[in-house]
């Protein structure tokens, strides 16, 4: 069925890449699931109220504000697929984010009020009576939030969308805040035992915990998370594989909305090498990794000597220092500047952003180990932090 959807209302559905089949798929399953929550909302309020059910109205509530969802999705994706313009110049695909921000508060709003009529139902009991009809109702209700469920998670994995995963997981969430409701009827069916305003309560906490969750998967992106670890690892085996590239640091990666990213890396090239020759090989990896990748990618050219056998030394040496302090830190951009008196060592270090030690502290250690080799080196040091949490060693200092 999902496929079939996909093919039927979706032109060119496999090229995801494209802003514009990505904004369709967000449309067609922002209206499939629409549909599907309002036909379930209407159904399962109707019998509530017929029957005096509060756990059933809830989860027609509740279903109710997942339609409401999906008309804030499609309001979201039609805004993001907008072009650039000169008040965005990266375009509008964060919006998305914002949508799903919308959508998470609004769920957690709902859970909150349903809470509060489940505690009313527990201190001003009411009898239910129940139904067939009402247990077929929820019966279908558990089978469509199963499908519904599955349909967004292949959507949101087709085109990477936060706010489509966050969906699957509100209707999976739905799935069992409903079987709990149908239990409460069968049971109460059954046995006698009034226990809706119970069942009630474990909807609204369903429901809370739905929109928790989606709000945490929402911040994440917007306060700057830990890029994708094959993003980086792809990146990086792609920029080493050009020759001519001996080594890269200070890698730092950005996104502007799913599938939008733009990254700035510092290459170390021969000193060497004519810099015409070298600026053309940077040109090249940016261009192909725009191609490929998707990626806009600018990058640094750092020009390494590799054939001065002192500074090759002091370099080698200097790493094995920076090493024996931790195998996390690594160290790039050295130089050495010679003087009558003494001889600087100009070189970075690059920490985790979650580094235990100051920076300070680090400083004085990493002096302390330079002055020990000799008293004329004196190290001159600036802490970088690694946003990405990958370390890389030049493949000459080994």
């Amino acid at each position: 069925m999902t496929d079939y959807i996909i093919r039927k209302f979706i032109k060119d559905y496999y090229n995801v890449k494209d802003s514009g089949v990505r904004q369709t798929y967000g449309t067609v399953s922002s209206i499939v699931g629409i549909v599907v929550n309002v036909l379930l909302s209407l159904s399962k309020i109707a019998v509530g109220t017929i029957f005096n059910s509060i756990s059933v109205m809830a989860d027609g509530v509740n279903n109710l504000s997942d339609a409401g969802s999906n008309v804030i999705s499609l309001i979201g994706f039609k805004i993001s697929g907008k072009p650039a313009d000169k008040d965005h110049p990266f375009g509008h695909a964060r919006i998305e984010y914002l949508t799903g921000l919308v959508l998470g508060i609004v769920i957690l709003l709902v859970g909150i009020e349903l809470l509060k009529s489940s505690f009313n139902k527990i201190l001003n009991p009411e009898k239910t009576i129940y139904s067939l009809a009402m247990i077929i109702v929820l019966f279908i209700s558990v089978a469509g939030k199963l499908w519904l469920s599955r349909f967004y998670f292949n959507v949101g994995v087709k085109i990477n969308s936060t706010t489509i995963k966050a969906a699957s997981m509100d209707s999976r969430n739905d799935v069992f805040a409903t079987s709990a409701v149908l239990a409460s009827a069968l049971i109460s069916l059954f046995t006698g035992f009034e226990i809706d305003g119970y069942m009630g309560i474990l909807v609204a906490l369903f429901i809370l915990y739905s929109g928790i969750g989606i709000l945490k998967d929402i911040l994440d992106p917007l306060l700057g998370e830990m890029p994708d670890v094959e993003l980086i690892s792809m990146l990086e085996k792609k920029i080493l594989s050009y020759e001519g590239i001996l080594n890269i640091h200070d890698l730092v990666v950005h996104n502007y909305g799913p599938n939008r990213y733009f990254a700035t890396v510092h290459a170390e090239v021969d000193a060497k090498e004519d810099i015409l020759k070298s600026h053309d090989l940077i040109d090249n990896i940016e261009r192909d990794i725009s191609k490929e990748c998707d990626v806009n990618l600018v990058i640094h050219l750092d020009p390494i000597i590799t054939n001065d056998p002192e500074i090759n030394k002091l370099r080698c040496s200097t790493g094995k220092i920076i090493r024996a302090i931790d195998e996390k830190l690594t160290m790039h951009d050295f130089r050495v500047v010679k003087g009558e008196t003494h001889t600087n060592l100009i070189f970075d270090v690059l920490i985790p952003v979650d580094y235990d030690m100051q920076p300070s502290e680090l400083v004085k250690i990493i002096e302390k180990a330079v002055k020990k080799e000799n008293e004329r080196y004196f190290a001159v040091v600036t802490i970088d932090k690694n946003y990405v949490s990958t370390y890389m060693n030049n493949p000459y200092l080994k």
